[in-house]
């Protein structure tokens, strides 16, 4: 029997041999935009180079699944490199330029993504669940030569620029076929940008992530080093020689949507590398579906946002499918509940021993904490511990470093950090600091190692697995014309994390009507957006002495004597 020393020092020694000079993954400190940072000392110089060493390795299996089409890592880079000459060659698009998703999970939104950067351009990913409105910002903003989607979404990407070409792929299919190939082998550089990724701003509009290509690779390598590290030692503790385990390939339900960290960064670019099969479906969420795939292309590997774990494991034809292939999963969006855990582990024996989340952002561009296994039944409310490349520093009010087990603003740093927000110098400022230290807006603290969240982003609401800003729903409220006051907060709920509750105060003594105000806020948000729960006050809300709405006391977590300041 191993004590804690000799767990501690088997992992040491893995990962000296799997870091140190001549180890397979080398690391090194180097000058990353101006600081010297760890990376590893082997590793890709951009997505095309990352790309053509996955697919070249992983020849003969299947690679991007959705329903009838089945693209294999073969036939993959054909493809790729097509579409890259017709965008340059018909579309004009070159290093620099931006080429805008707005699309469902498909094989033609990883298509366009890799197309895009092998020229050189900026790939801009659209959340595919927003409205006319924001879409409407976030092409503004990014000011894209290429729009390129599914019909139903393009729809909604009405009073488009004229500057901007269309591309719909649901009536030209054509356009992702085989064909003359890309020749133009652009210089690329790792700091290069690469992708935008849109995340919810406390200004009420949703700011672009700028992501380079160190990033993205960054992001594949240390997570799939994580892995690594933690299979090995667990082998290791065992007994049991990791050579002697087979290579099989795993199989991946891509449930999380594409514009997220979630579904392009771990959802494709990390399963590539693995030469994984990734499975993608059509529609709305639906559990029985989902079922379905399970059960039919044996899905090894799933990560459930938000509430579609608890949907899955609540429908009544659960137990008529079979789930048995399904040895890992994982959540994403929030942290996953002592109550999930248990139901996984009732519904999902199989991977209940595997069961694992990490903590990160758009902006960190990376796993900055993971934990799983042993470690995460000890330690179940814990985001775990940092990860390889990553520094992690709690901060106060005045950006002081706090000792550990004090409580502060939560900050990171490592080579994959954004590049900057799209756009808006003022928030990049604000939230790279000096040194490149990210300000991540979480509250947390450290103890024995662990890292332990205790707040959302400033008062960020997460509702299945979605971040949603009450700042941005309180503005469309304050503009009806007969809401003098609204304030928007987050309420627990035990499937999707949390729910939207907004508290209005009227112009005059009429009634609230939730369903009016509803219609309201759908003219301009997305449905995840929109409040479930409503509540009046006739009187004005709580605000402190600078002028601002004191929600703790909305929520009944502070008395309003608390901030008299």
């Amino acid at each position: 029997m191993t004590t804690d020393n000799d767990q501690g020092n088997i992992a040491n020694d893995v990962r000296s041999e799997l870091c140190g000079f001549g180890g397979q993954w080398e690391t090194t400190i180097e000058n990353v935009l101006g600081e010297k940072l760890l990376v590893f000392r082997n590793r890709h110089r951009n997505l095309e180079e990352m790309f053509d060493a996955h697919t070249s390795k992983w020849s003969g299996r299947e690679c991007l699944i959705l329903e009838d089409t089945r693209i294999t890592y073969d036939e993959l880079p054909a493809i790729v490199r097509a579409v890259a000459y017709r965008l340059h060659n018909d579309y004009g698009v070159s290093a620099g330029d931006r080429v805008a998703i707005l699309a469902a999970n498909s094989p033609e939104w990883v298509i366009t993504f890799f197309a895009t950067t092998f020229l050189g351009a900026i790939s801009v990913a659209i959340n595919g669940w927003w409205t006319s409105t924001e879409i409407a910002h976030s092409l503004q903003l990014t000011k894209p030569k290429v729009l390129i989607g599914d019909s139903r979404r393009l729809m909604r990407a009405d009073n488009i620029d004229s500057s901007i070409s269309v591309i719909d792929f649901d009536k030209n299919p054509e356009f992702f076929e085989k064909g003359e190939l890309s020749q133009n082998k652009i210089d690329i550089d790792e700091d290069d940008p690469a992708l935008v990724l849109f995340t919810s701003g406390t200004t009420g509009r949703a700011k672009g992530a700028l992501l380079s290509h160190r990033g993205l690779i960054g992001f594949v390598d240390g997570t799939i080093y994580n892995a690594h590290e933690k299979t090995i030692i667990a082998l290791r503790k065992l007994g049991v020689d990791p050579s002697a385990i087979p290579n099989q390939q795993d199989v991946v339900l891509a449930t999380s949507p594409l514009f997220h960290i979630s579904g392009l960064l771990a959802g494709v670019l990390m399963n590539m590398a693995n030469g994984t099969k990734i499975v993608f479906r059509k529609g709305r969420f639906d559990p029985a579906d989902v079922l379905r795939i399970i059960e039919s292309e044996k899905v090894t590997n799933w990560t459930a946002i938000g509430d579609m774990g608890t949907r899955v494991m609540s429908h009544t034809e659960l137990e008529s499918y079979d789930t048995s292939s399904l040895t890992r999963m994982s959540s994403g969006g929030a942290h996953l509940s002592e109550h999930m855990q248990e139901q996984i582990a009732k519904y999902f024996p199989q991977a209940a021993t595997s069961i694992g989340q990490g903590y990160g952002s758009s902006e960190s561009c990376g796993v900055v904490t993971s934990i799983g296994g042993q470690e995460f039944k000890d330690n179940p409310s814990s985001a775990g511990k940092a990860c390889l490349g990553y520094e992690i520093d709690i901060r106060d009010e005045n950006n002081n470093s706090l000792p550990n087990g004090h409580e502060g603003e939560i900050h990171v740093r490592s080579a994959c950090t954004m590049l900057g927000y799209w756009g808006n110098p003022e928030a990049t400022q604000e939230t790279i600091k000096s040194n490149r230290w990210l300000a991540m807006g979480d509250i947390g603290r450290i103890e024995n190692e662990f890292l332990f969240i205790n707040a959302r982003a400033r008062d960020m609401i997460i509702r299945s697995g979605e971040n949603i800003y009450p700042v941005e729903i309180e503005h469309r409220l304050e503009a009806h014309p007969n809401v003098s006051e609204a304030a928007v907060v987050g309420i627990d709920h035990i499937e999707r994390g949390q729910e939207v509750k907004a508290i209005i105060v009227l112009v005059n003594d009429d009634d609230l009507v939730p369903e009016k105000m509803t219609v309201w806020c759908k003219e301009t948000l997305a449905n995840y957006k929109i409040p479930v729960i409503w509540e009046q006050r006739k009187t004005p809300l709580p605000r402190n002495a600078s002028g601002k709405v004191v929600k703790l006391v909305l929520t009944g977590n502070q008395e309003l004597t608390n901030h008299k300041d």
